[in-house]
C-alpha cells in the first residue's frame, strides 16, 4: 500500500500500518504560556510555528487517538510490535547542528536503543531519536520498540519502511 501527502510518500509493508497528518496548530507542545508568546497580535500562529507533517508508521494497528510522538500508539504496543515517528520541524531547523545528518536513517541497530530515550516510560519498551534533513526539510525520526529484547526481528522490516519513505521538496 501507497501512502503519501505532503511531500512525504512510503510503501508499506504487509502487516504495516501509517498515517500522514498535519497536527492542529492549538496541539503544539509547547507550554500554554509558550503558546500565547508565539502568537502575533491578530491571533495568527508565526510562521516558524505553523504545523508541519508527523508521519506515524507501525506494524500494528494505530489508533486514530496518537500524539505526535506516539502518545496513545505507544500504550497498545506489544513486544513484537514497533512505532516509527517522523515528525518535521520548521525551516529555521534546516541547517542547524542538530540537524546535521544528511537523509532518512535506514539502519537502526539493537545498540541505538534505550529506555531512557523514550518520551514517556514503558516497562520494556526502547526509544531512538535521530534527527536529521532530506531535501532541505528538517525532521526527528522517533522510533520505539514494544521490547528492547525484539530489536533484532523488527528493526530489519522498520529499516525497510525507512528506506521506502521519499520525501521531496516543500
Amino acid at each position: 500500500m501507497n501512502l503519501q501527502s505532503h511531500g512525504i510518500e512510503t510503501t508499506l509493508l504487509p502487516g504495516w500500518e501509517g498515517r500522514i497528518t498535519v497536527r492542529n496548530a492549538s496541539a503544539t507542545s509547547a507550554a500554554p504560556a509558550e503558546r500565547s508568546s508565539q502568537a502575533t497580535g491578530d491571533g495568527s500562529i508565526l510562521a516558524a510555528e505553523r504545523p508541519n507533517p508527523v508521519v506515524h508508521l507501525a506494524n500494528f494497528a494505530l489508533p486514530e487517538q496518537r500524539g505526535d510522538f506516539g502518545s496513545g500508539a505507544v500504550d497498545v504496543m506489544t513486544d513484537g510490535d514497533v512505532l516509527i515517528v517522523l515528525f518535521e520541524y520548521g525551516p529555521e531547523s534546516v541547517g542547524t547542528a542538530l540537524f546535521k545528518r544528511r537523509g532518512m536513517p535506514t539502519n537502526l541497530t539493537p545498540t541505538m536503543f534505550s529506555s531512557s530515550a523514550l518520551q514517556r516510560t514503558h516497562a520494556g519498551q526502547a526509544g531512538c531519536q535521530l534527527f536529521f534533513t532530506v531535501e532541505n526539510r528538517a525532521f526527528c525520526c522517533y522510533t520505539v520498540l514494544g521490547r528492547q529484547s525484539s530489536a533484532a526481528r523488527v528493526l530489519p522490516q522498520a529499516n525497510a519502511t525507512l528506506a521506502a519513505t521519499r520525501i521531496t521538496p516543500r
